[in-house]
C-alpha cells in the first residue's frame, strides 16, 4: 500500500516522538535503580521484577502496567502514583506509604502490607488474595467478606478466617463473616466454633429479616449435625460435602 504525502508525514513523526519517548523512559527506570529518586516519572510499563528498592521515592510516578512482582518496596514512598494495570504480586510493600495512589486493576496478590499507609486508597478494582497486612481501614465489612470468599474457595480457609475477622472487627453484626467464618472452621476440623459462628449467624439473619441467609445457616447446622452420625455420614459423605459446597455458593451469590 501506497502513502501519501501526508501519511508518511505522520508516520515519521509518530517514530519521531516515540522513540525520545522510549528513550526517556529507560532513562527513568535507570534512574530509579541507580538512585532510588524518580518521583514524578513516567515508568509506565517498566519492567522490574524482583527488584531492589527499598524505601524509594516515587511519589506521584506513573507506573501503570509496570511489573513490580516480587520487588522489594519496604518503606517506598508511592504518594498519589498511578499503580493502574501494575503487578506488585508478592512485592514486599511492609511500610510503604500508597496514600491516594490508584490502584485500578492493581495485582496485589501476595503482597506483604505490613504497615503499608492506604488511607485514601480504594481496593475495590485491585486483586488482593492472599494479601497480607491490609489495614482494617482500607476495606469495607463487605469487601473483607468478600476476599474471604475468595480465599475459602481456593481452599485457603486461615486465610479465609483473617478476612472474616476484620469484617467482624468493623462490623460486629455483619452476619455473612459469621457463617463464612463457620464453615472455614469447620473445614479445618474445628467443629465446636463453626457451630458457634453458624448459630450466631442464624441469629443474626433472623434480627435482619434476611430469608435466605437464615436458610444457609440453619442448612449448614443441619449438615454438621447429620456428619455426627456415623452410618449416614458412610452412607452419604458426598452429599454433606455437597451441602456445604452449596451454602458456600450461596454466599456467594448473595453477598458479593
Amino acid at each position: 500500500m501506497r502513502l501519501t504525502p501526508f501519511a508518511t508525514a505522520a508516520v515519521l513523526t509518530t517514530i519521531s516522538f516515540s522513540a525520545p519517548a522510549e528513550a526517556q523512559n529507560l532513562e527513568n527506570i535507570q534512574q530509579l535503580l541507580s538512585t532510588q529518586q524518580c518521583s514524578q516519572c513516567d515508568l509506565s510499563g517498566a519492567g522490574l521484577v524482583m527488584a531492589s528498592l527499598p524505601g524509594a521515592q516515587l511519589k506521584g510516578a506513573d507506573l501503570t502496567r509496570a511489573n513490580l512482582s516480587r520487588a522489594n518496596l519496604a518503606g517506598a514512598d508511592l504518594r498519589g502514583a498511578n499503580l493502574a494495570g501494575a503487578s506488585f504480586n508478592g512485592a514486599n510493600l511492609t511500610g510503604a506509604n500508597l496514600t491516594g495512589a490508584n490502584l485500578t486493576g492493581t495485582d496485589l496478590r501476595g503482597a506483604y502490607l505490613v504497615d503499608a499507609n492506604l488511607v485514601g486508597v480504594s481496593l475495590d478494582a485491585a486483586y488482593v488474595q492472599g494479601a497480607k497486612g491490609i489495614p482494617n481501614y482500607a476495606g469495607t465489612p463487605e469487601q473483607f467478606h468478600r476476599w474471604g470468599v475468595a480465599e475459602a474457595e481456593e481452599g485457603n480457609y486461615q486465610s479465609a478466617i483473617e478476612d472474616y475477622n476484620r469484617a467482624l472487627s468493623l462490623d460486629p453484626e455483619f452476619a455473612p463473616a459469621y457463617l463464612g467464618r463457620g464453615i472455614a472452621r469447620y473445614r479445618l476440623g474445628k467443629e465446636a466454633s463453626a457451630t458457634q459462628d453458624a448459630q450466631i449467624a442464624a441469629q443474626l439473619f433472623e434480627k435482619q429479616q434476611n430469608p435466605s441467609g437464615i436458610r444457609a445457616a440453619q442448612n449448614f447446622i443441619q449438615t454438621m449435625e447429620l456428619a455426627r452420625k456415623p452410618s449416614e455420614v458412610q452412607s452419604d459423605s458426598g452429599g454433606i460435602g455437597k451441602v456445604i459446597g452449596g451454602v458456600g455458593s450461596l454466599l456467594l451469590k448473595l453477598f458479593l
